[in-house]
């Protein structure tokens, strides 16, 4: 279980990142965070979807990596075989959180029980006479990027559900020994309701770039084609056809 402290000169002056880091992390998970900036590019290679974090009604924007929990498409013999990586996982073993000696203040953190960090490593985070190394600097730009993208997320979803332009997908998947799943859960964008937008509220929602990650969401969803191609290759049991539909609503669309 990671273990994030904030970095702190006194503490880890001679703690070093690892040159070299895999994505070994990330081979169970099937969802990962997503930002909207990200979507664009991101869509070239994952389904992008919201989803309820359990026991609320607040959204998350995730990259869907497989078609069910544990399932990991994109990592397959210790390989990465997306086009892009989502910054997310790109901070390993770095996170912002809550600095306890200033209130209401986000600082870099450090998961000190990471296999990537270590005295015994390769990049410093500080220089000998203590100042923060270039690495850590990065670091602290990249953290503050993420954060800052982050927000804006949370604003583009909190338009979405203001608009009323979010809907529940419904995916049935069939398999090769004729078992059948179903995965509910997951929202996107209503694109009938984008249509149906006052020409006020599209000429706003130009200005203002949403459209850009609107479609993007919409065109990620023959993304799931990718993962039937990926864990075709991957298993024995064949995806024999995936069926996608607004939850509860007839003539489902062939993936």
């Amino acid at each position: 279980m990671a273990n994030f402290v904030p970095v702190r000169k006194e503490q880890h002056q001679n703690l070093k990142l690892a040159k070299a880091r895999d994505l070994s992390h990330v081979a169970g998970q099937h969802i990962i965070p997503v930002t909207a900036a990200e979507y664009a590019q991101s869509s070239a290679s994952f389904p992008i979807v919201l989803v309820k974090n359990p026991g609320s009604e607040r959204f998350r924007s995730v990259a869907m990596l497989g078609l069910e929990a544990g399932e990991n498409l994109y990592f397959q013999d210790e390989k990465w075989s997306a086009l892009s990586l989502p910054q997310s996982i790109a901070m390993v073993p770095f996170s912002l959180g809550l600095d306890p000696e200033k209130e209401n203040t986000l600082t870099a953190c450090v998961d000190v029980d990471s296999p990537f960090v270590g005295e015994d490593k390769e990049l410093p985070l500080f220089e000998e006479e203590g100042k923060e190394s270039e690495v850590l600097e990065n670091v602290q730009k990249s953290l503050g990027r993420l954060y800052d993208n982050e927000r804006m997320t949370e604003n583009f979803i909190k338009e979405l559900q203001e608009n009323d332009l979010l809907q529940e997908l419904e995916l049935n998947i069939g398999l090769s020994t004729g078992e059948k799943k179903k995965l509910v859960g997951i929202f996107t964008v209503n694109e009938e309701k984008v249509k149906e937008l006052s020409d006020d509220k599209v000429v706003d929602f130009h200005k203002r770039g949403l459209f850009v990650p609107i479609y993007s969401m919409l065109g990620s969803l023959s993304q799931i084609n990718r993962l039937v191609q990926l864990r075709n290759q991957n298993s024995d049991v064949k995806v024999s056809g995936v069926q996608i539909s607004p939850l509860g609503k007839e003539a489902p669309a062939e993936a």
